[in-house]
């Protein structure tokens, strides 16, 4: 499982002020510590990046490989600013990923930098026709997308596919919906694709209690569909790890001896699998 240490975003204030400042300090530390509790690659999303996005991009590749030996994951939708993020990559660390193209055609010159700069890439299954309905829906773009790397020329093996999660507290039934859509993307390769999520995404307009809870039991439930890969805190993925025997146990309908943990747990696999409906107080209920 690789996870992608999720804490450098633009959407951070903290990470905002030191990106408009060029701090190294606070990127530096935060890269660090996603580093040492587990993360084999750190995404760095400095956002559209209209303005100064290409020297922006090389600023916090090279902040970051100047700490952490580790790839970078380039999240950004400006082509010019992944470029100059992979022209000085240090790719002594392993191939950097590109985050992201998709099925829409803005999207598709993304898989031309993956093949000319011989990284990885990742594939959201969403086009301009709006969100997919179900895991049938991503699997069809999953193939498109498929289909047009090798057209590029791209390797399947540095593709990985996004079912695209969304939150639970707007669009519940997706949930059950990314989870069925990852055990589908293994069945339409062999060797079976990558798959990859963004894992907070899930939780995103949730109470702040409420959040690290959905995230690792989904975490858990994506992992035992077979998920590659995921950008998150490598801390709550930690975190998720210890959880798992217990969640396991309940997933196969066994009772555990912690009644509140029972209870919590049971609770947030209906919410995820649409058993209840989400509330944002459905633990106390």
């Amino acid at each position: 499982m690789l996870i992608i240490g999720e804490k450098l975003s633009i959407i951070a204030k903290r990470v905002r002020e030191a990106m408009l400042n060029k701090d190294k300090g606070p990127i530096q530390e935060i890269a660090t510590a996603q580093w040492k509790a587990g993360s084999g690659m750190i995404d760095a999303n400095i956002g559209p990046a209209e303005d100064n996005g290409e020297d922006l991009m090389q600023w916090m590749v090279t902040t970051i490989q100047e700490v952490v030996p580790l790839p970078v994951c380039l999240d950004t939708t400006n082509f010019k600013a992944i470029e100059a993020g992979l022209k000085i990559h240090n790719n002594q660390w392993g191939k950097p990923l590109i985050n992201s193209t998709s099925n829409d055609p803005e999207r598709f010159p993304m898989l031309e930098l993956a093949v000319k700069h011989n990284c990885q890439i990742i594939g959201l299954t969403v086009g301009k026709g709006g969100l997919p309905a179900d895991a049938e829906e991503r699997s069809a773009i999953a193939a498109e997308i498929m289909g047009r790397a090798m057209e590029y020329g791209l390797p399947l093996e540095d593709l990985y596919l996004d079912p695209l999660v969304l939150q639970i507290a707007t669009s519940q039934d997706h949930a059950l919906q990314v989870i069925r859509a990852v055990k589908m993307f293994q069945e339409m390769n062999e060797p079976a694709m990558k798959t990859v999520v963004g894992l907070s995404n899930v939780s995103n307009g949730c109470p702040k209690h409420v959040r690290p809870v959905l995230n690792k039991h989904f975490f858990v439930m994506l992992m035992n569909a077979g998920l590659t890969a995921a950008i998150a805190d490598a801390n709550e993925i930690a975190e998720a790890m210890k959880l798992k025997p217990q969640i396991d146990d309940v997933l196969a309908g066994k009772t555990i001896t912690d009644a509140a943990k029972m209870a919590e747990t049971t609770k947030t696999i209906d919410v995820i699998t649409g058993k209840t409906l989400y509330a944002h107080s459905y633990l106390e209920m």
